[in-house]
């Protein structure tokens, strides 16, 4: 019973370190590094690789994970962090140390010599982490200068391409680190909430597009593997890993009504048809959603046409809505049929009439 108390107050002290990881990483991103000499450097670094120890030694133990996790919950203003935060520390540290501008240049200069020299030569993460380290830098350097960055004209957009694989290569390292859907969902939250929202958009869209497409990191890699005889298990964990990503995409999108439909109000007709044509979580919601818009529209016969039922709301328009549903009906075959399938539903639900002005529903299947 002695060595079972022992034990339980020596947990009881490192969870109790493990809870000062946030301050930690918070202290390193403020302006209190100014003051901040070599000495106080390396025991930060120090720090930040017991913190990594404790990860090495006790990830293969649930019980115990889950116990970090509950602790490093316990703070805020950081609510993302958990237990494979621990595995990461110090390149955490050392990139928020690497953008802080008030650390002292003898303190960075100490700083680059522990990231640059060889293993087991002192404090500070490997060469192996620097790579690591300038991925993640230009990472956070590139999302946000979005905020900043004027709109180009419609067309081809490079820039929105890197953005789109730079946010799938950090799901697919956050998903290789953190096995729990909801934790990688919260991650994906945390990101998109550093865009603003239409931008936040179109990265989703072009990710799921490429994911679609082949973006060159996923299955079509792949192909190399018929030179060994692996190729057909490298494709099938490949094309679970893109599901995989594009599972955690999706969740975000679909998990708020109001999210989604600013989505669709925000992309182009031809992208959304493209999307809902591949990934059949997204069929059934885009179709309930241009319902319910259509639902609004009130046929004016002073006019002759259909027009919104409240202008001060955001719906659209009987011209939008027509070229919604004529780039669903160009894509698939089976997307073309369960589109009109929905809209002969409709219009049956609403008297089947065959003439016009009488329901949306017949108009735009003669339309159609």
């Amino acid at each position: 019973r002695s060595n079972l108390q022992r034990q339980s107050w020596a947990m009881d002290v490192v969870l109790g370190q493990v809870e000062q990881l946030p301050a930690l990483l918070a202290v390193s991103r403020s302006a209190l590094v100014r003051d901040w000499d070599s000495l106080t450097l390396d025991r930060a670094l120090e720090w930040a690789r017991y913190f990594q120890h404790l990860y090495d030694r006790f990830c293969a133990r649930p019980q115990l994970r889950e116990a970090f996790g509950r602790r490093l919950r316990r703070s805020q203003p950081y609510p993302l962090l958990g237990f494979p935060t621990l595995g990461r520390c110090p390149q955490l540290l050392g990139l928020a140390l690497l953008e802080n501008r008030a650390l002292p240049p003898a303190a960075f200069c100490r700083l680059l010599r522990s990231l640059l020299q060889p293993p087991g030569a002192g404090a500070g993460p490997g060469p192996r982490d620097v790579g690591l380290l300038a991925r993640r830098k230009a990472a956070a350097c590139l999302l946000p200068l979005v905020r900043r960055r004027p709109r180009r004209p419609p067309g081809p957009e490079p820039q929105l391409q890197a953005e789109a694989q730079l946010l799938l290569s950090r799901l697919r390292e956050e998903e290789r680190e953190v096995r729990e859907a909801a934790g990688q969902l919260r991650w994906l939250c945390g990101v998109l909430e550093q865009l603003p929202q239409p931008r936040a958009f179109e990265v989703v869209a072009a990710a799921l597009a490429l994911l679609e497409q082949g973006d060159g990191s996923g299955t079509e890699q792949a192909g190399d593997g018929d030179r060994d005889g692996s190729s057909l298990d490298e494709y099938q964990a490949s094309a679970a890993g893109e599901r995989c990503t594009a599972g955690v995409l999706l969740s975000w999108l679909l998990g708020n009504q109001e999210r989604f439909s600013a989505f669709c109000l925000c992309l182009p007709c031809s992208l959304l048809a493209f999307l809902a044509g591949h990934y059949s979580q997204l069929r059934r919601p885009y179709l309930d959603l241009l319902t319910g818009w259509g639902s609004h529209l009130l046929y004016d016969p002073l006019q002759g046409r259909w027009v919104k039922s409240c202008l001060d709301k955001a719906e659209l328009s009987w011209e939008e809505l027509r070229e919604h549903f004529i780039c669903l009906c160009q894509g698939s075959t089976l997307l073309k049929e369960q589109t009109q399938a929905a809209l002969k539903l409709l219009r049956t639900q609403d008297g089947d009439f065959k003439v016009c002005g009488l329901s949306v529903w017949t108009d735009l299947l003669m339309e159609l």
